[in-house]
């Protein structure tokens, strides 16, 4: 497989990804503040921090209003990680491997991505954007299941599972460390109405109201977190996604459980063994903010020895590798 290739299925899922979450911030954070509470109106410059793209926002910017800020994450083709550009890189990294993906992963991605385009030029999704954000995630999810029951089950599927876990993992996080402070209530409002919609508003943005609710029953802050930091069954949960990403990467290089074959495998085996291990208590104790903080080093760690062990090889090491596995190689 050429590395070529695999770069351009592992970015595109994570830039469909990307996307996806992008939509699901700005979803939590229209129902946190009810539309047009004045009193919570201060919420939506978090969300730009949640992005990492503080910097280039305030740039753009005078003031992170609901406006601004919608418009930045949804339209800015400035903004690099907004979701239109999302999706017009995911398209473009599309295109280089027409051979690798199916038809109607083709084009179903031509689709969302002329969805968004024309959403562009509709002024009510920055008054109302819950309806575009739902067809977003819609799209996204389609996306997943054309891939998932059209694409041959080889080293292509899993670095695009790969790629697509890895960013999920990631975003879960953010919105975690972010929303957890924010959200952390007046003493006088625990147990009220309002403490119960605030954080059932952070679960749906994860879809993990309805599985919480069967785990858990009652909505608790610890409990929320935990669920979707340590779960081992749910799917956008930070642990699902690593022992998930950690399986396709082994099923790529060939390595027997236990074992690795490169920093990259080593990294997220390592990442993974930590969650495994990993209590709340343990969390909490070290606080939440700086444990997200140390996972998200970690993780780019994983980003950068992915990109340095599949993307950017040279001749010998595709030899290394093909060996390692049993496979012939051909000499020139």
């Amino acid at each position: 497989m050429l590395s070529r290739v695999a770069d351009s299925v592992y970015w595109m899922s994570r830039y469909i990804e990307r996307a996806e979450n992008v939509a699901r911030f700005i979803d939590v954070n229209y129902n946190l503040t009810l539309g047009d509470a004045e009193s919570l109106q201060g919420q939506w410059a978090p969300l730009v921090s949640t992005t990492g793209d503080r910097n280039l926002f305030d740039s753009l910017y005078d003031c992170p209003s609901r406006e601004n800020v919608l418009r930045f994450l949804a339209f800015d083709q400035q903004n690099p990680n907004s979701i239109i550009s999302c999706l017009d890189q995911a398209r473009e990294n599309a295109r280089t491997v027409r051979e690798v993906i199916s038809s109607p992963m083709w084009e179903k991605l031509n689709t969302f991505y002329h969805l968004v385009q024309q959403a562009v030029h509709d002024v009510s999704i920055l008054e109302q954007p819950y309806a575009f954000c739902e067809r977003v995630k819609g799209n996204s999810h389609l996306l997943v299941g054309v891939t998932d029951s059209t694409m041959s089950h080889g080293e292509e599927w899993h670095f695009s599972r790969m790629g697509r876990l890895l960013e999920r993992a990631d975003k879960t996080s953010r919105i975690v460390d972010v929303q957890y402070y924010i959200l952390l209530p007046d003493p006088r409002d625990v147990g009220t109405t309002l403490d119960v919609v605030r954080w059932s508003a952070l679960l749906k943005s994860a879809s993990a109201l309805e599985m919480y609710r069967r785990m858990h029953g009652r909505i608790l802050p610890v409990h929320v977190a935990q669920f979707l930091i340590l779960d081992r069954s749910f799917p956008r949960s930070i642990h699902f996604c690593l022992t998930k990403a950690h399986q396709s990467l082994q099923a790529i290089t060939g390595s027997d459980p236990g074992t690795f074959r490169n920093r990259a495998e080593q990294r997220t085996g390592r990442l993974r063994s930590e969650f495994d291990y990993t209590s709340m208590e343990d969390i909490i104790g070290q606080g939440l903010h700086e444990f997200i903080d140390r996972f998200q080093i970690k993780l780019n760690e994983i980003g950068e020895a992915i990109q340095q062990n599949f993307f950017e090889m040279n001749t010998s090491q595709v030899v290394q590798i093909q060996y390692a596995r049993g496979e012939q190689t051909i000499s020139s």
